[in-house]
C-alpha cells in the first residue's frame, strides 16, 4: 500500500486496515518462529506498513 492510498483513507478505514495488518503481521511472526519463511523480508515490509499507517493515524487525530 503506497503512502498515496494511506492518506486517501478516513480515520476509521484506516483503524480498520491497522487492525488487520497487525494481525497478517503477527501471523508472519509466528509462522516464522515455528518455521522459517520463504521471504523473511516480508515481516520487514508488514512492519513499516503498520508504522506508516499509525503515522497517518496520529496525524488525522491531531489534526481535528
Amino acid at each position: 500500500m503506497k503512502n498515496k492510498e494511506i492518506k486517501g483513507l478516513t480515520e476509521a478505514e484506516l483503524k480498520e486496515k491497522l487492525a488487520v495488518e497487525k494481525e497478517a503481521l503477527q501471523r508472519l511472526k509466528f509462522g516464522h518462529a515455528i518455521s522459517p519463511i520463504e521471504n523473511p523480508s516480508k515481516i520487514n515490509k508488514a512492519r513499516k506498513l503498520v508504522a506508516r499507517l499509525n503515522t497517518e493515524l496520529r496525524a488525522k487525530q491531531i489534526s481535528k
